[in-house]
């Protein structure tokens, strides 16, 4: 597969991390924006490892809507200081 800025591709060894978009090609290395989230850069030596995928199922991560993180709050408790007698 030959890679070129703007094809569409997946990464076989890591479905988890969705369909990706080429951002970047270079002699050694090609930077990827994956649905993830995630930019990687892969070495052109894992290029065989990157499967074509269908431009329709690249969601890049700006359209996904930003959910507010959640944070636990965790309940401190205040030290009282004990006056000495």
């Amino acid at each position: 597969m030959i890679i070129k800025r703007g094809i569409v591709v997946s990464h076989s060894g890591a479905i988890e991390w969705g369909v990706g978009k080429v951002m970047e090609v270079s002699a050694c290395k090609a930077t990827i924006q994956f649905s993830d989230g995630i930019t990687r850069k892969i070495a052109s030596s894992h290029y065989p490892i990157l499967q074509p995928a269908d431009a329709a199922s690249f969601v890049s991560p700006a359209d996904i809507a930003a959910l507010p993180k959640v944070r636990a709050t965790v309940k401190r408790v205040k030290k009282v200081k004990e006056a000495a007698a």
